[in-house]
């Protein structure tokens, strides 16, 4: 056990905590793991605690942050709806606050911070966006990317007030959490037999490469950087097709033009509200999935020149293996 380091990770449960956490015990560290409301499906370790904590109860992770060495904020909410949107801006905003005022009264070494491309105000038509762009009012395009926007400024508060921290910045993240929603969402769409596709450009990422870079940003000297973890641009046709490809799925065969992507992201709303689910299509990531948005990722590759990204294929082929074990699916 490498006992230099006594380690927290919020947001345990989900698609990047999960995976941090499996590295870094691999790694040999201690780690404590924050959840809330979901289990941790991580086979219990010895060098692993779970913690319930409430990320919005500060007396509550003031107590847990004792003698924590280096903190790992993976926990955040991925929302494209306006419905209760207050929500969003407490877990993404406020917890982030809650997280960093600790860290500072703990004296905590060192603090990674999750963000997300979207904190950069990706809407950027044919534009390359790098770590120096900020989210805009004009170029944000969700309310998700204000949120993750404002609790980077959280960190960047922190970081003038003694704090050791850096933020990264994902693209889409690829990886076998749950289906039913976030970025894995579109895996299952295309399993279910997805018709439409758009023409639409982005960044994609591995968790796995998430998380190894995250790893490498905490081991390091580094501080009061941000980074974009991007390993290729594509387009969202491609990663459709190459999906359907591992599922020995139809490929989504018909493209969607502005008008028809309006129809379908109505009728989403419309079919959410009488299922009392999360809408997997809204009007932003519809627009997002239309638009063409290419990311920068040179910053972290020449601070750590090592560093290799799994390819857009190698990253579908792992997740669809995966998901077949976990759904036991063929």
């Amino acid at each position: 056990m490498k006992e230099s380091k006594n380690i927290l990770v919020t947001g345990a449960s989900g698609l990047v905590g999960s995976e941090l956490i499996l590295q870094l015990l691999e790694s040999g560290y201690q780690v404590n793991a924050i959840i809330h409301h979901k289990s941790l499906e991580i086979p219990p370790h010895p060098n692993l605690k779970i913690i319930t904590c409430d990320l919005l109860d500060v007396i509550q992770l003031e107590e847990v942050m004792e003698g924590i060495s280096h903190v790992y904020h993976c926990a955040g909410l991925v929302k494209f709806t306006s419905k209760n949107i207050g929500h969003l801006f407490k877990i993404n905003v406020e917890a982030t606050a809650n997280v960093v005022n600790a860290c500072l009264h703990a004296g905590v070494t060192k603090l990674v911070h999750v963000s997300s491309v979207a904190a950069l105000g990706r809407m950027r038509e044919n534009e390359m966006i790098n770590e120096t762009h900020q989210w805009t009012k004009q170029t944000g395009g969700s309310r998700y990317g204000e949120s993750k926007y404002l609790g980077e400024l959280e960190v960047w508060r922190g970081i003038a007030e003694g704090l050791d921290a850096i933020i990264v910045n994902p693209s889409i993240i690829l990886g076998a959490g749950n289906w039913e929603e976030g970025s894995t969402a579109i895996f299952k769409k295309v399993y279910d037999g997805l018709k439409w596709y758009t023409e639409g450009v982005t960044g994609f990422v591995d968790v796995r490469d998430v998380c190894k870079a995250m790893i490498i940003l905490m081991e390091s000297e580094l501080t009061a950087q941000r980074f974009i973890l991007n390993a290729e641009n594509t387009g969202f046709k491609n990663l459709m097709f190459w999906i359907a490809e591992e599922f020995k799925k139809r490929k989504p065969y018909k493209k969607a033009n502005p008008f028809v992507v309006k129809i379908v992201w109505r009728a989403e709303v419309i079919r959410s509200f009488l299922l009392q689910k999360e809408p997997l299509i809204t009007k932003e990531t519809s627009a997002a999935a239309m638009a063409t948005v290419n990311f920068d990722s040179s910053k972290l590759l020449k601070v750590i020149p090592s560093f290799r990204y799994y390819s857009l294929k190698d990253s579908i082929h792992h997740t669809c293996t995966q998901l077949k074990a976990k759904y036991v699916i063929k």
